[in-house]
């Protein structure tokens, strides 16, 4: 498995040079000098759609967290680390979950509570997908009259529709943790740290739980899904300044299907080559020219990197703090204000 990551990032990343290459060079590099220092205002942008997302984890998280020891500072904090793990490394998009499960526990929220919160809020994600991706399909073909393209992603899309409800049912109804962890100890010959890291009758519990409170996973549904929209924004605003204005539909579109095309193909780290060729491939539908696609494409990647890179400087920090003092995973609770000073 790492070695096809690694393989797929080396080929996104000659993609990139090759699509790069390809273009007007120039015309980029005079975007980049339209826009200037202005660009760095996407970095406190970017806060707004991640505390919306957020605000939808929290709901999650709540009623494992009465006391409140993991409030929005502390998941705002934490996502960031999820988010910038996902973006920057390559994990294929599930190593920051694992993280984030770690992290929380460190406020004293059970090992099953936090891992079901997370299990829920990655469905939830995936569904919130298909929804924002089938607003931008729509929206696109209005816009542009065109259904070549767009038609097969949603086809990928129609075709992959039973795998969010399937697993839904399986997580209301059946015992996918509690199997996984019999078959473990099957497998290892008895109790092991991994069988007990699994946890499995108290997180099929915890997950239940949230399952039988439809309004809670509505209101989380609907926080992620303006986290989406609002975060579209930020391929608006970023064309506006390189000087290649569009409408807020056509960057919600854009905006969506390339996430789609991302989400397709995660097995790319950072989705290097995917981003880039979705932009070139969906802005020139709207009449993007392909060099002004390629300079937002590098844009959003200095914004991943300007904002996740202190959170993970941030969270190794952390980690050294732990081991220094000896402490276990439910230890350590750094307070709001250690957090907002060190990130």
């Amino acid at each position: 498995m790492k070695k096809i990551t690694y393989i797929s990032g080396l080929l996104g990343l000659v993609a990139i040079i090759a699509i790069v290459l390809h273009q007007d060079s120039a015309a980029i590099l005079e975007a980049f000098d339209r826009a200037g220092w202005a660009l760095l205002w996407l970095l406190p942008f970017h806060a707004l759609p991640l505390l919306l997302d957020v605000l939808g984890w929290r709901m999650l998280v709540a009623p494992f967290d009465p006391q409140r020891r993991a409030g929005l500072a502390v998941l705002f904090w934490i996502a960031a680390v999820r988010e910038a793990f996902n973006r920057l490394l390559p994990v294929a998009n599930i190593g920051g979950e694992i993280v984030g499960i770690r992290m929380v526990k460190w406020y004293g929220i059970g090992g099953a509570a936090v891992t079901a919160g997370i299990v829920i809020e990655v469905l939830l994600t995936l569904i919130n997908q298909y929804l924002f991706t089938a607003l931008g399909i729509l929206l696109m073909v209005v816009l542009t009259q065109q259904i070549g393209t767009l038609g097969s992603v949603l086809g990928a899309l129609v075709a992959s529709l039973p795998i969010p409800v399937a697993l839904f049912m399986l997580l209301r109804h059946g015992q996918v943790f509690s199997r996984l962890e019999t078959m473990a100890e099957k497998l290892l010959g008895g109790r092991s740290k991994l069988t007990e890291l699994i946890n499995g009758k108290h997180l099929d519990q915890d997950i239940r739980t949230l399952c039988a409170r439809p309004w809670r996973l509505a209101g989380a549904c609907s926080w992620q899904l303006a986290g989406f929209i609002v975060g579209s924004f930020e391929t608006w605003l970023a064309l506006e300044m390189l000087g290649f204005p569009i409408s807020v539909w056509d960057a919600i579109a854009i905006e969506a299907v390339t996430q789609a095309l991302r989400h397709i193909i995660f097995i790319v780290p950072a989705g290097l080559g995917v981003q880039e060729g979705g932009l070139v491939l969906f802005g020139s539908l709207i009449g993007v020219p392909p060099d002004a696609s390629l300079a937002l494409s590098l844009v959003k990647r200095m914004r991943e990197v300007g904002f996740g890179l202190p959170a993970l400087i941030s969270w190794q920090w952390a980690e050294i703090r732990r081991l220094r003092a000896g402490l276990g995973d439910d230890a350590l609770q750094p307070s709001y204000a250690t957090i907002r000073k060190t990130y």
